[in-house]
């Protein structure tokens, strides 16, 4: 976890576990991604290990490995990044190229959020805290990120799709990644600028 983040000219973490997946396509307007959203999985639900988010994202999850893949192992998703416990950092899709990760969405009144965001999940659930490794790991992912792109908010996906989505959930501290990342308190999830006009 001390090997410092970086993003080739392709769009993939050389410190990064790269694990293809085959849901992404191409963005389809020129510009850069602006939004990063922040997202918490388990499969099963609140249970952490094993590979199953990877065999999600890669479209090898077996319906009958738990009564909970049965529903889901048709759904082609991705994300761009996912850190797990420990705070392994895994990719599977380019930052350059739209993971499937936001679904029916919309920021600041712009819809589709896959196509100008970029998607981080996090080995988590609703029901249990997150773990310090991974904050760090976020902290660092975020801010090579905004090296990168013009990003300027980060969010939850349940601020993207509310009513729809709760992840990262109540446990995911947003106060503890703004001090990670020198932002005031309270003013994330957000936009880096207004969290920024009164340093």
């Amino acid at each position: 976890m001390d090997q410092r983040l970086s993003l080739d000219a392709g769009g993939w973490c050389p410190a990064s576990l790269a694990v293809a997946s085959p849901n992404f396509d191409a963005r389809p307007e020129a510009g850069k991604p602006s939004l990063l959203v922040v997202h918490a999985i388990s499969l099963p639900p609140d249970q952490f290990g094993g590979p199953h988010v990877e065999q999600l994202f890669t479209n090898t999850l077996d319906p009958l490995g738990h009564p909970y893949f049965a529903p889901i192992h048709h759904l082609r998703v991705s994300a761009h990044f996912f850190i797990r416990r420990d705070g392994a950092l895994l990719q599977f899709v380019s930052t350059e190229m739209r993971a499937w990760h936001a679904g029916v969405s919309s920021w600041k009144g712009r819809e589709r959020c896959n196509d100008f965001s970029i998607g981080i999940e996090l080995e988590g659930c609703d029901t249990q805290p997150f773990e310090a490794g991974q904050y760090a790991r976020l902290a660092a992912l975020i801010q090579v990120l905004r090296e990168r792109y013009p990003i300027e908010a980060v969010v939850g996906h349940s601020d993207i799709a509310p009513g729809r989505k709760t992840d990262p959930g109540p446990y995911f501290e947003w106060d503890r990644l703004a001090g990670l990342l020198e932002v005031e308190a309270g003013r994330l999830p957000g936009d880096f600028d207004k969290a920024q006009e009164n340093q």
